[in-house]
């Protein structure tokens, strides 16, 4: 059984598997850094530079730099192992063949969880933003729109006491991203783009307006214990008197969520055109593009204003430029993250989608999910992507879903850290299209920098990450197990 377990893919077999098997190329460069910051950009930035204020003051700025390095080194490591293994699945793909199945199981299981979670926290933040529009729209043509309708189980109105049921516009919003998919790759890319065009437009507006504002006396606000620092709640995570974990390891643990996204590029690998150059070009780029714009956002908001003023708002950047009074900026700023914010899902959604492909193509879960259509697309893994997010989305209130969505994403950047450097060992003479230079420097950071980062996560995310994963090796031993394409002949031999 244990060798059974540790039976690993090659380089050989992996090219002898996709040939006349996989999706069809149809994304360049533009695409991928389109779909990478489609999926970076979103909720992260638009809201959780309030909580993550909240926990560091002004030294987010540092917490997002702290977490875009660590970031930048698993981009590195991605872009190495995706032009060197154009094939979808992503890490789950490149942990199978450096580490074997049961860790590719794991990184796969992982990554489902990001993914779904992530998906599920744009779409009811997206919800509890339009929401309002909603209900003044239905209520102008005669429609009371009813609040258990608009709202997921266990939310109560303190005003009226009415209980919610199910988000139903989180729902819409699901089906909806999953029709554009089932439209086909190359035009749901299309859609994509011109939407992040429009989401990046929106963040430069917001910069550009609050920095004329900007007061440098607001970096320095008074600290608990009276004095006045860049730093109000320190460095390392600890809980300060309120029960809260504050500092800016805290908040950095925080905003990670703000950078998950980029490889969602990766899994798109058999889709691209001239994947050995595409490939980095668009890892690279879209993050790279997106630490920039979040520097300037967070200076721009933390200086025009004190933090504790919009600390604990949802929406953080039009809230600032109303009490900027710039309503004119904030109805743009407002209008835009209701069209585009949808651009994060679709990215999830996609990745999601191609990642069930590739662990259905392995037959680690049905073989369902592998099945393409006569229009290119993979319609089993679409609707079934698409009900668990809308019931996930539907279902549990946004603060729940959000507290579990750092936990994935950071397991799964420390082992493809691991696995560019044990395949540095393993074929060092296969062909990489873009090589990461000082590998052990770079591999090292990222992988100690999620486990630290990980480890400053809230201990209730910790523990629901180790149940989630309880249950993935329950199914794979289940099933995954017997019914693997490698079952039958065991290990697989190592070799090109």
């Amino acid at each position: 059984m244990v060798v059974n377990t540790l039976r690993r893919k090659t380089l050989a077999h992996m090219s002898g598997q996709l040939k006349g098997k996989g999706l069809v190329p149809s994304l360049g460069w533009p695409h991928l850094v389109a779909l990478g910051i489609g999926g970076i950009i979103g909720t992260g930035i638009y809201t959780l530079i309030g909580t993550a204020a909240d926990k560091a003051g002004p030294a987010v700025l540092l917490a997002f730099i702290i977490a875009g390095l660590v970031c930048t080194c698993a981009a590195f490591a991605y872009a190495e192992l995706a032009t060197m293994i154009p094939a979808s699945g992503g890490a789950y793909t490149y942990t199978y063949i450096a580490c074997g199945e049961v860790l590719a199981w794991a990184v796969g299981w992982s990554t489902i969880f990001g993914f779904l979670l992530v998906a599920s926290v744009v779409a009811s933040g997206w919800s509890a933003y339009c929401s309002p529009y909603f209900v003044h729209l239905f209520s102008a043509l005669g429609v009371d729109l009813p609040y258990w309708a608009l709202h997921s189980y266990g939310s109560v109105d303190a005003a009226t006491g009415a209980q919610g049921f199910i988000n139903l516009p989180a729902v819409v919003i699901v089906f909806i991203v999953a029709g554009f998919l089932l439209l086909g790759t190359k035009e749901s890319a299309l859609v994509n783009a011109v939407l992040v065009v429009m989401k990046v437009g929106a963040l430069l507006l917001f910069a550009a307006v609050a920095l004329r504002y900007f007061n440098s006396d607001n970096l320095h606000p008074l600290n608990p214990d009276g004095t006045q620092g860049f730093m109000p709640y320190g460095f390392v995570k600890e809980f300060t008197a309120d029960g809260v974990e504050r500092g800016v390891m805290a908040a950095a643990a925080a905003v990670f969520f703000a950078f998950y996204g980029f490889d969602t590029v990766a899994t798109a690998a058999e889709e691209t055109k001239n994947p050995e150059r595409n490939l980095s070009i668009g890892i690279i780029g879209s993050l790279a593009g997106c630490i920039i714009i979040y520097i300037f956002v967070s200076l721009a908001a933390v200086g025009a204003m004190p933090f504790t003023e919009f600390a604990h708002q949802g929406d953080v950047l039009a809230f600032v430029l109303r009490r900027l009074q710039e309503g004119w900026a904030a109805g743009l700023i407002a209008i835009v993250a209701g069209l585009a914010l949808p651009t994060v899902i679709l990215a999830f959604f996609y990745a999601q989608t191609r990642l069930l492909f590739t662990m259905g193509r392995d037959r680690l879960v049905p073989a369902g999910f592998a099945k393409i259509g006569e229009s290119g697309t993979i319609f089993g893994a679409i609707i079934f992507t698409a009900a668990l997010i809308a019931l996930i989305a539907g279902f549990f209130p946004i603060a729940k879903i959000a507290d579990y969505a750092n936990a994935g994403p950071l397991f799964t950047f420390a082992m493809v850290s691991v696995c560019m450097l044990i395949l540095r060992r393993q074929y060092p003479k296969a062909d990489r299209a873009f090589k990461v230079p000082a590998v052990w420097l770079v591999g090292i950071i990222g992988i100690l920098g999620c486990a630290y980062l990980f480890w400053n996560l809230p201990n209730e995310t910790r523990l629901g990450f180790l149940a989630w994963n309880i249950l993935g090796f329950l199914i794979y031993f289940a099933y995954g197990r017997r019914k693997s394409l490698l079952a039958p002949a065991g290990k697989a031999r190592p070799g090109l």
